[in-house]
């Protein structure tokens, strides 16, 4: 059976998008892990599926390339978006989508073709507990804490923006990322995994920084991630409140504004192509 595709991209992170409006995808989980294989498939950061939705403009479900299901996608929010506003499933400069983590606002903007061409999204506001992580960590907030991963210490900032994110403020160049960063994402402080960034303070409006995703290994860019980092910046005194803060990813460049009330994401959204697979 034939199924249409949509290769979707935010600055490098890239997904295989599936409109459900008009057709039913099975078993989205095991189709993530078949179809992200770069070698032998289309190849990608994962699914994420285009839905109806009760609440909101529309709805996104996201699975990983290991095929765990994940509560939020900040790159792939702003791709669901577009996709959904260039199909014409939504009209004007806004929508919603309602994600696993809450009803997420996104305002748009066009590019000469008169199609989306980036977004700025309200992501709600971040979670310092520890335990709401979730961690084994307890307080209000896990701020330049030490913990151990492999032998070595290293002092962490925990922030949940839907997704757990663990902020290492560590030289990232150089790093052996695919030997350090299962030890973070496996490790028994974290009881249903993190995803991890080391990070580089460039001065105090810019960051530079490279992530481990839970499930998926490195990739070029994490909206969540990068919203993470600049909240765990402003908690260590790096950076400012209510100023945008460029975070730079290995796929481009995320704008991030941390206020007391919510966090705001900023960046391209982009299709790359389209196509039908059997599935």
């Amino acid at each position: 059976m034939l199924r249409k595709f949509y290769k979707m991209h935010g600055i490098g992170n890239d997904y295989i998008y599936f409109d459900c409006f008009n057709q039913k995808i099975k078993n989205p989980s095991a189709l993530a892990v078949r179809l992200s294989d770069r070698h032998f498939s289309i190849g990608g950061d994962g699914v994420i599926l285009l839905c109806p939705s009760k609440l909101a403009d529309c709805a996104m479900r996201m699975f990983n390339a290991d095929g765990s299901e994940g509560k939020m996608c900040g790159n792939g929010v702003r791709c669901v978006g577009k996709l959904a506003r260039d199909l014409g499933y939504v009209n004007g400069d806004i929508c919603t989508v309602e994600t696993l983590s809450g009803v997420k606002t996104l305002q748009f903007s066009f590019g000469a073709d008169g199609k989306v061409a980036s977004a700025k999204v309200d992501m709600g506001a971040a979670v310092l507990n520890g335990k709401l992580i979730p961690s084994t960590f307890e307080g209000a907030q896990v701020v330049d804490c030490p913990a151990v991963f492999g032998g070595e210490e290293y002092k962490i900032t925990l922030v949940s923006m839907g997704n757990p994110h663990c902020v290492v403020f560590k030289e990232p160049d150089g790093l052996e990322l695919e030997k350090i960063g299962p030890l973070f994402e496996n490790s028994p402080l974290f009881p249903e995994r993190i995803n991890t960034e080391f990070v580089r303070v460039d001065n105090r409006n810019e960051l530079t920084m490279r992530v481990w995703e839970r499930g998926s290994g490195e990739t070029w860019a994490c909206g969540t991630g990068a919203c993470a980092v600049a909240v765990a910046a402003v908690l260590n005194g790096f950076a400012d409140k209510n100023t945008p803060i460029t975070v730079h990813l290995k796929g481009g460049d995320l704008v991030i504004t941390y206020t007391d009330k919510t966090v705001y994401m900023e960046g391209a959204a982009t299709l790359a192509f389209t196509g039908e697979v059997e599935i």
